[in-house]
């Protein structure tokens, strides 16, 4: 396994590097003008001129690529264009929200879509069933942000059980976890109803495999049959998703982030796309690559522990 983790690792370089040179040009062959966003459409040619050279936008596009990816490897993602601050400390700053998010979110959706894709598969075609598919769709059907805003009006403005905006007091964790729960509720919600989809779908196939009727002709028990043979089995698509969700989930944090008024990495990527922040924008943008990199190795390993059977070579 240690020789397949390296292998991963190293193929992650590449791939970064790829999605870090699309960004840059991306970025910089897009319309408009840094300099104008930050001093306006009334600053002079002369002041305009200034701080492109300052911020080095006058050089050749090949040298700033270059300087880019020196600075990258050295961990610098560069100066904000807008605030004059180190974008890895802006990052490092913004990140740790969004990570708590996004797990808070995953976990939401395991607690509540395993439970209820088992119940369902084993109840299928009865009420329970039927009830539990029927949430499934809603979910799907309802975006996380407009749950957000509902979850807002009802546990916030009404009941007045948890506060509105904002992300809690740092250091503070009791302040952290209150302010976190809506907005966790309003993204795992939404990603429990695929989880719950595939639970139920991947159970209801592994029950119909031969090894499932011998474990039954032993004499045994059917929640042992169910927990030890049939679940287990089943569990690798689960896993699968729920490592997909993990990467859409930071990204759909955007909007939650928005509504709820969090700080995170997605509302300082949008901040910096309205204000032309090239170097924020490239810097968000590879913490994203990078984090999607690491879950879907995480998930890949998380396999072996699901099925033992599964060896990496």
């Amino acid at each position: 396994m240690f020789k397949y983790i390296i292998r991963r690792i190293l193929w992650m370089i590449p791939t970064l590097w790829f999605i870090v040179s699309i960004v840059f040009f991306a970025m910089h062959l897009l319309p408009g003008d840094p300099a104008i966003a930050i001093l306006g459409e009334y600053a002079t040619a002369e002041a305009l001129a200034h701080l492109r050279e300052e911020l080095g936008l006058n050089r050749p596009l090949l040298l700033q690529y270059a300087s880019f990816l020196g600075g990258l490897v050295q961990g610098d993602l560069g100066i904000s264009l807008t605030n004059n601050k180190s974008v890895t400390q802006l990052i490092l700053r913004m990140l740790p929200y969004s990570i708590e998010l996004a797990l808070s979110a995953i976990f939401v959706s395991i607690v509540i879509g395993i439970p209820i894709g088992i119940v369902s598969a084993l109840k299928r075609n009865k009420f329970i069933d039927y009830a539990g598919r029927t949430l499934a769709l809603l979910g799907f059907s309802t975006p996380s942000f407009y749950l957000g805003i509902l979850l807002l009006l009802l546990f916030s403005l009404k009941l007045d059980l948890f506060p509105m905006i904002g992300g809690g007091k740092e250091g503070d964790l009791i302040s952290r976890l209150h302010h976190l729960v809506l907005p966790a509720l309003s993204l795992g919600l939404v990603n429990a109803s695929m989880v719950m989809r595939m639970t139920r779908s991947a159970l209801l196939e592994t029950m119909g495999e031969d090894y499932i009727q011998t474990a039954r002709s032993k004499g045994l028990k059917e929640m042992r049959v169910i927990a030890k043979h049939a679940l287990r089995n089943a569990l690798i698509p689960v896993i699968a998703v729920i490592g997909v969700y993990v990467g859409v989930t930071m990204g759909t944090a955007v909007l939650t982030e928005i509504v709820f008024n969090r700080p995170g990495i997605g509302k300082l990527l949008v901040g910096a796309v309205y204000n032309r922040d090239y170097p924020t924008i490239q810097g968000t943008l590879v913490v994203f690559a990078a984090f999607i990199a690491i879950v879907n190795l995480l998930t890949d390993l998380s396999y072996g522990v699901a099925d033992p059977r599964i060896r990496y070579e």
